[in-house]
């Protein structure tokens, strides 16, 4: 009894409080949003919201925040409130102000702004005249999603990392090699600026398209592709120190395999960085042969910037890997070896087959993205 009289008198003490704010809000800021149209009227509600919880009065701003959200705690079973904030009124107010300014972003004056910007640079001028702030918000999430994922990959490597070495769960040779492998993932970051740089400079002529160096994203390509590869070594290290020796004749034939697997898997690497600047320089060939592979000078510089000659130079690293790939597996036929192992090679066979034909689909059809990026996946599963 004594517990239903002391929740009534809170509730016929604060039965005021929900109206009272909703009144103050209906006077003041909804009417500035729903009346403004301008840019600059929203962003100034959006100021206004963003230290709402600091510029209202103390003696309104204590009972209608948190002493509403102790009467919500205490009689949400019976009103049936929500909190989509439980840790006080400290937690609402930080979680409110994250909120706000997450907001902002979404208000036209901002990307104005920075769309402002993308029209000085030589991209916009030269190769994407005309476009519209919607085609600019999509690049632009395309490029920070981007840079967001691989933030998000080095903190998902780096708090485990952490908390095995304060475990002692690791030895310090392996210690070692996850922190250079993160060091390499820290320089990732830096080499994907450093290329995107590159895209926005003037380039030596007027009549040449801008675009991101081959040379830088050919790095930028090749920098993943070796932390993963070293990741996953790493990874099976770690989970089978030492290879199964059921029968010797396995660990011969094992043996055997590895020697032959090296200078394939040295060819399929040159291969994928060949593709790094097919893309680089957008090398889209439309002979077998063509005439001017050899047309720069110096020599060397065809193979690297010479649309033409990257373009042949791709296709004759594409069908020596597959070569190299059967080959492979045919001298693994009557290899003793485990079947882990010839399932795998015969695996990889499938792979190299499978990328060869996304490889020509992708230059058929003039490099659709689904195409495009189907085909860089198979090169890191290769």
């Amino acid at each position: 009894m004594f517990q239903s009289r002391a929740f009534g008198s809170i509730l016929k003490r604060y039965k005021a409080i929900p109206n009272s704010f909703a009144s103050n809000l209906k006077g003041t800021s909804s009417s500035r949003v729903f009346t403004s149209v301008s840019a600059s009227a929203t962003n100034t509600v959006a100021r206004n919201s963003f230290y709402g919880f600091k510029s209202l009065p103390k003696g309104h701003y204590v009972p209608s925040f948190r002493n509403m959200s102790t009467v919500a705690s205490v009689g949400a079973e019976k009103e049936g409130l929500k909190l989509l904030v439980t840790a006080g009124p400290s937690a609402q107010k930080m979680v409110g102000i994250w909120l706000f300014g997450s907001a902002a972003w979404v208000f036209n004056e901002e990307w104005e702004q920075e769309f402002e910007k993308y029209k000085q640079s030589p991209e916009y001028m030269r190769v994407n005249k005309g476009m519209s702030v919607k085609d600019f918000k999509f690049i632009y999430w395309m490029e920070y999603t981007h840079r967001m994922w691989g933030r998000a990959l080095g903190v998902m490597f780096a708090l485990p990392f952490s908390y095995f070495i304060r475990k002692r769960y690791i030895t310090l040779c392996l210690g070692l090699r996850l922190s250079a492998l993160f060091a390499l993932g820290a320089g990732q970051g830096l080499i994907g600026w450093w290329m995107v740089k590159s895209g926005l400079e003037e380039p030596a002529s007027k009549y040449v398209q801008p675009r991101v160096s081959p040379y830088r994203l050919a790095a930028h390509l090749t920098s993943p592709f070796v932390i993963y590869s070293c990741l996953f070594w790493t990874a099976l290290s770690v989970v089978m120190p030492e290879p199964p020796a059921e029968s010797l004749a396995w660990v011969q034939g094992a043996a055997k395999v590895k020697r032959l697997a090296i200078p394939v898997s040295l060819i399929v690497a040159i291969t994928a960085v060949s593709g790094a600047f097919v893309a680089g320089n957008d090398a889209m060939g439309d002979a077998w042969i063509p005439d001017d592979i050899f047309e720069l000078k110096p020599l060397i510089c065809n193979f690297f910037e010479n649309t033409s000659t990257v373009q042949l130079d791709h296709r004759i690293l594409a069908t020596t890997t597959l070569i190299s790939i059967c080959a492979l597996w045919w001298s693994t036929r009557k290899l003793g070896i485990h079947p882990a192992i010839r399932s795998l090679v015969g695996t990889t066979l499938g792979m190299a087959a499978l990328q060869v034909t996304l490889g020509v689909s992708t230059l058929l059809l003039y490099v659709p993205v689904s195409l495009g990026t189907a085909h860089q996946a198979g090169a890191l599963t290769l």
